[in-house]
């Protein structure tokens, strides 16, 4: 009997949203994905963002939220970590496309020639374009989930619908799934719940030529069976095929809130997979340890945008999972910045209570002297301290200052004058994936070259670092152009600062930790990015842990 080599095909769900924005399709796309999964099948994600720049990296936080980094090196939009923490699908540069790159990618071939003259036009060149994105994920995966940003109706996604609208056509409608998530409004005073709102978002999708195939209903309230069947008949979806999606105290609640719909059932019904049960044993057993904490603890975070979440969404998610794998609850207390460098203003009262303290990853000036007074009083008064990206490189600069005695001593990023550079613009360094030298372009866009992505680090012993991860050498991943300068180090050894993790060449500090602190570590790396609710990061689960002994 003959046998074929060929590649299993994927099957592809596309997920887009109407109404208005922020209904939460990442969430439910990260669900459906850990639904899948629980039923043996392995599934890859892919968000296409309609906005035009190429990617989410010189995007204010206000407007966007955090920047996820990938493994590559890759600046994408936040939705990835919702991917990542749901499943064990591990997001990479095509994972993410926006407008911006799309386009980009087409003007370059228009000027390499490679369109032989023709006319360069949205359809073909943008769709087909879009379509290659997408298809580079066929036989990589049982499922993949594809992600359109925005809203149905927004001018500037109608080349993604199009691409969608013909991929069906492309790849049949065994291979091919469209779900549309929705707004069901409950309107409180009149006691009423409209359809209306959905109904006009599904007429606006199926003027664009897609028709939904099952219909995610964002509700504060649960639909019952008479309007399920309503809302079936007017946007001409099987009524088994209308999923409430009702609004939960916790999101790691939504893949069995899904589930308990049926979503995962009728996905597999209209994509003929077979599989066996799934195991949701693992949500509910998480569920179960989110409602039944045995004591709960405060973190301060602290920051320049504390005013907006979504700007530290992963550390945020980190953090209750550094609580999850101590069984405690953890409660973050925001604290501005700027208010902490206020003279009027004493740091004492505002972290007093706390028993952790937090200093995030940034940019900018705005708020500096303020994290570094939160890290004076998490030293002085034996708070555990974590610091990460921006928040390591002022604990160096604290220590430096209040340890060693350079009073001035400072980041470049802040004060290019400084007489004590502690903290520096490198100009090279080895990049371990391309096993290359890095040489910093001065030149380049926004002031230069960032290290991106996955690097290994090497743990010193008898470290918190080395005791948190259990192993010698570990990877994580980096964004910041800003380093420690090695001209300080023996001084600073000298005055009880532990470089507890180095780049294998022993040329770049990744982690900083003062010994005799009960908890106080710095890493110049996001390990947020890494972190699970069913696997907690090694460093956010001995942060946590060290808060709790500290609360006593």
């Amino acid at each position: 009997m003959k046998t074929t080599n060929a590649p299993k095909r994927t099957k592809f769900i596309f997920v887009t949203g109407g109404v208005l924005s922020s209904l939460g399709k990442g969430l439910a796309a990260a669900a459906i994905g850990a639904l899948l999964e629980s039923r043996g099948l392995t599934v890859t994600f892919q968000k296409l963002d309609p906005y035009i720049n190429v990617d989410p990296g010189t995007m204010n936080p206000f407007q966007h939220g955090e920047v996820y980094v990938t493994d590559d090196g890759a600046e994408t939009d936040l939705d990835m970590g919702h991917y990542e923490r749901y499943t064990n699908a591990v997001m990479a540069q095509k994972n993410n496309y926006t407008t911006g790159r799309i386009y980009y990618s087409v003007i370059t071939k228009e000027r390499r020639g490679e369109y032989l003259g023709g006319t360069v036009q949205v359809i073909p060149h943008i769709t087909d374009e879009i379509k290659a994105a997408v298809l580079q994920l066929d036989g990589t995966v049982d499922v993949a989930l594809i992600e359109i940003g925005g809203t149905v109706g927004d001018i500037e996604g109608l080349p993604f619908i199009e691409a969608i609208r013909q991929l069906r056509r492309d790849l049949g409608r065994e291979n091919s799934l469209y779900i549309h998530l929705t707004l069901i409004p409950y309107i409180k005073a009149a006691g009423e719940i409209k359809t209306k709102p959905t109904q006009h978002s599904v007429r606006e999708l199926r003027a664009d030529g897609i028709q939904p195939d099952i219909l995610v209903c964002r509700t504060e309230v649960p639909l019952e069976d008479s309007l399920k069947a309503k809302i079936g008949l007017f946007c001409d979806v099987s009524p088994d095929a209308v999923i409430t999606a009702i609004d939960v105290d916790n999101i790691y609640e939504v893949p069995l809130r899904l589930h308990e719909e049926g979503i995962d059932a009728k996905i597999l019904e209209l994509l003929n997979i077979w599989t066996g049960k799934p195991n949701i044993k693992p949500w509910e057993d998480l569920l179960h340890n989110i409602n039944n904490p045995k004591d709960t603890i405060t973190i301060a975070l602290t920051g320049k945008y504390v005013e907006l979440k979504e700007s530290y969404k992963s550390l945020h998610e980190s953090l209750i999972h550094g609580g999850l794998g101590n069984k405690v609850k953890v409660e973050l207390r925001y604290i501005s910045a700027e208010d902490l460098e206020d003279k009027s203003k004493d740091p004492a009262t505002l972290l007093e209570g706390c028993h952790g303290i937090l200093v995030p990853g940034g940019f900018g000036q705005r708020g500096v002297e303020g994290k570094i007074a939160a890290i004076t009083y998490a030293r002085e008064n034996d708070i555990p301290f974590f610091g990460i990206c921006l928040g390591m490189q002022l604990a160096v600069v604290e220590y430096t200052r209040n340890v060693l005695g350079l009073k001035d001593a400072h980041s470049t990023e802040f004060n290019a004058k400084t007489s004590n550079p502690v903290i520096y613009l490198i100009k090279e360094w080895f990049d371990y994936r391309t096993q290359e030298m890095q040489v910093r372009d001065e030149t380049s866009d926004m002031g230069g070259t960032l290290r991106l992505g996955a690097y290994p680090c090497v743990l010193a012993d008898d470290s918190f670092a080395r005791t948190a991860y259990g192993e010698k050498e570990i990877s994580e991943r980096h964004r910041h152009r800003y380093e420690f300068n090695n001209d300080y180090r023996a001084r600073l050894e000298e005055k009880g600062l532990l470089f507890s993790g180095t780049s294998p060449d022993n040329n770049l500090v990744e982690i900083v930790e003062i010994a005799e602190h009960p908890w106080f570590l710095g890493c110049q790396f996001h390990p947020e990015f890494k972190s699970k609710p069913m696997k907690p990061h090694p460093l956010f689960r001995d942060f946590i842990a060290a808060a709790i002994k500290h609360k006593g």
